[in-house]
């Protein structure tokens, strides 16, 4: 892998002028500062094979991007996810973390507009998948309880996409000892689904296997530090959708790379890895993560 630059300031200016003058080249294994719908601009179509990130909440983390209000967070993506559907290869995938605040009383619904216009903008909303975090802090609001889970939304540009689901299969667990301790008839043949979907199961088929295909619920521990960031998901997170939908040599891009998670679990399981931040503290920080990262390996 390519090595990685000291100084952010120098890396986006190199960076920015190397892509103006050659649009086949891109930025692999580094971190990019600077505004990812800027900087995005210069990247050939159709380049990276995973785009994964969370960018900031609207109204949240106003000491670090500035905050966004709630009814200008849609406008403020769009020109952003352009880019992204720009630069990603058409079997690629998009995972979206982003999860709508609460202010007086009620809900946000930016992310609920912002699939409607995300779709809009020729993007298929394949999948929801529920971040559950483990470790979440107890609490009490007169209205509502605690936050304990986040989606991660998938996108794609074509309903065929790259998707290795037996790179992420769990044991099946202590249920299949009872389960198929006595198979039924019924258990031994094809049940098809009794509202006509198409779908169906053989339970027998299951037998003896150690592994099982897992749900769309991911149950994983928030980070127990902040890494000089307001707001870390845990390497498991990025880790879990790198190995089901890339292989090893693949490009993964977060555009809002943040401490560095991304690229640090990009770079664990062998892919390739674009980091891009507009905040050069955290392009610093994040490059002397993956540094450290890449010492104890």
């Amino acid at each position: 892998m390519n090595k990685y630059t000291l100084s952010p300031k120098i890396q986006q200016s190199k960076m920015t002028n190397k892509l103006q003058a050659n649009v086949k080249e891109i930025p692999l294994n580094k971190i990019v500062c600077g505004d990812c719908e800027k900087i995005l601009k210069h990247f050939p179509v159709n380049s990276v094979d995973l785009i994964i990130t969370s960018p900031p909440y609207s109204d949240k983390r106003k000491n670090t991007y500035g905050g966004i209000h709630p009814d200008k967070y849609v406008d403020w993506f769009l020109p952003k996810a352009k880019e992204f559907y720009r630069v990603l290869k058409p079997d690629g995938t998009f995972i979206l973390n982003l999860k709508d605040g609460a202010s007086n009383g009620e809900r946000h619904i930016y992310t609920l507009e912002l699939i409607l216009k995300l779709r809009k903008q020729g993007w298929f909303w394949t999948e929801e998948f529920i971040w559950h975090k483990k470790n979440s802090y107890p609490g009490k609001w007169p209205n509502r309880f605690r936050d304990a889970w986040e989606p991660c939304l998938q996108f794609n540009k074509q309903k065929g996409f790259k998707m290795y689901q037996d790179e992420v299969m769990v044991p099946m667990g202590k249920w299949a000892e009872v389960r198929f301790k006595n198979l039924s008839k019924q258990d031994k043949k094809r049940s098809e689904s009794k509202v006509n979907s198409g779908f169906g199961r053989n339970v027998a088929n299951w037998v003896d296997r150690e592994k099982a295909y897992p749900s769309n619920v991911l149950y994983l521990a928030t980070e127990s530090s902040n890494k000089n960031h307001s707001a870390v998901f845990p390497i498991a997170l990025p880790e879990w959708f790198i190995r089901l939908f890339t292989r090893k040599g693949d490009i993964v891009l977060d555009p809002f790379i943040g401490s560095g998670t991304t690229a640090v679990a990009a770079n664990n399981l062998g892919r390739n890895f674009i980091g891009i931040d507009v905040k050069s503290e955290y392009c610093k920080s994040a490059i002397k993560r993956i540094k450290t990262a890449i010492k104890v390996m």
